[in-house]
């Protein structure tokens, strides 16, 4: 059975910062790849939440969406909450933060 999936509003903003950044410094054919790839991973997580790694907090797990940005999301009982998308090349201890 399929989780359905909540955007927390840091997820919201922080894959608009993204994209944002995409536009201003890369191609429209790298914007629809990265937005296809995040929608993949989703699609891959509301089937198998477990799939990828476990972070240091209990119930929350991080994705790679591409090299450069993970995904952070939280498992509930029915849902998957979205925590936030961050840029691997900034410090890690910012993670922390979005968890």
């Amino acid at each position: 059975m399929a989780l359905t999936i909540k955007w927390t509003k840091r997820a919201r903003e922080t894959f608009a910062d993204i994209i944002e950044y995409l536009e201003e410094n890369w191609t429209e054919r790298e914007i629809k790849n990265f937005i296809a790839e995040t929608n993949k991973v989703i699609g891959h997580i509301t089937i198998m939440p477990l799939m990828f790694r476990r972070s240091s907090k209990k119930e929350v797990h991080e994705a790679v969406i591409v090299p450069q940005c993970i995904l952070i999301y939280r498992i509930k009982k029915k849902e998957i909450q979205l925590l936030a998308f961050f840029d691997t090349k900034q410090n890690p201890k910012k993670k922390s933060k979005h968890k």
